[in-house]
């Protein structure tokens, strides 16, 4: 039986790199894939948002649509109707219609 455990399967040899390489590249394909593109989205939405200005038409995340009457720092006041004017969070703030009325 001494002899039959002696004679075991063999030891891998060289398998310690080719397991890592493979963690490595799975790596690096999820960056590529999925937060490189992430994060420059999220850079495009905060330029958009810093250059929001008086005038400009918009659109918020709940679907309405009106013209900004005034910017603050975080926030925009927008006439939606006739004297009917909104406060929103500029995160809320999400396009411009891509269509002029």
């Amino acid at each position: 039986m001494f002899l039959l455990q002696a004679q075991g399967a063999p030891a891998q040899q060289g398998g310690g790199y080719s397991g890592l390489i493979m963690i490595v590249l799975i790596f690096v394909v999820f960056w590529l894939f999925f937060i490189r593109p992430q994060n420059k989205k999220q850079k495009e939405e905060q330029k958009f948002r810093e250059a929001l200005q008086k005038g400009d038409d918009i659109v918020t995340i709940g679907g309405i649509h009106g013209k900004i009457v005034e910017v603050k720092e975080t926030t925009v006041l927008v006439s939606v109707d006739n004297n009917v004017k909104m406060e929103f969070e500029k995160s809320a703030i999400v396009a411009t219609p891509a269509i002029k009325k």
